[in-house]
């Protein structure tokens, strides 16, 4: 097992950038996806895309980022890729459904996002897990569910795309196909 003891830099400084495009034409970067919730983690096991495993243990100053170089010598480097988000698209269909969706969200402690009348809920785990808690609501046809990737453009269906985060205040955006 590898230990990794620090966070290197970013990928897009320049001296690392360099050496990792070199290693990229000889095959010898290899990634780690860890899931965004994760990224907060200091202490963390987990298995690169070529199977090799890895035990990072960070210092209280380090955190890890999509991007972070975790390995980078002469032969080969490893680099964190944030693993894509999913979420529970959640559409109440009158304000009395959104105060009582809210209050079980709440109560149920769930990472939120907001997007005009739309909650978006972080998937942590099974999404039947998730609609079970929220039978009632769903099976009644008060609350509209769906799945997203973060990342999938949801304009499609005049809905807001998935966050995004320009600075500290993660939000999100309409797209109009016109531009």
């Amino acid at each position: 097992m590898l230990r990794i003891d620090r966070v290197l830099g970013s990928r897009m400084e320049p001296e690392l950038s360099e050496e990792l495009h070199r290693l990229e034409h000889r095959g010898a970067v290899d990634v780690v996806n860890v899931p965004v919730a994760d990224l907060a983690r200091r202490r963390l096991l987990t298995t690169t895309d070529r199977g090799v495993e890895i035990a990072i243990a960070l210092p209280r100053d380090q955190k890890l980022f999509d991007g972070a170089v975790l390995l980078l010598d002469d032969n080969s480097a490893i680099v964190v890729r944030a693993a894509t988000e999913r979420w529970l698209r959640l559409e109440p269909r009158s304000i009395a459904d959104a105060v009582e969706l809210g209050y079980h969200v709440g109560n149920l402690h769930w990472r939120v996002r907001f997007g005009g009348e739309i909650l978006l809920v972080a998937l942590e785990g099974r999404v039947e897990d998730y609609m079970a808690r929220l039978e009632d609501l769903i099976a009644s046809r008060r609350v509209g569910v769906s799945v997203l990737d973060e990342g999938q453009d949801a304009a499609d269906h005049g809905e807001p795309s998935a966050p995004e985060d320009h600075g500290a205040v993660p939000h999100f955006h309409r797209h109009d196909r016109s531009h």
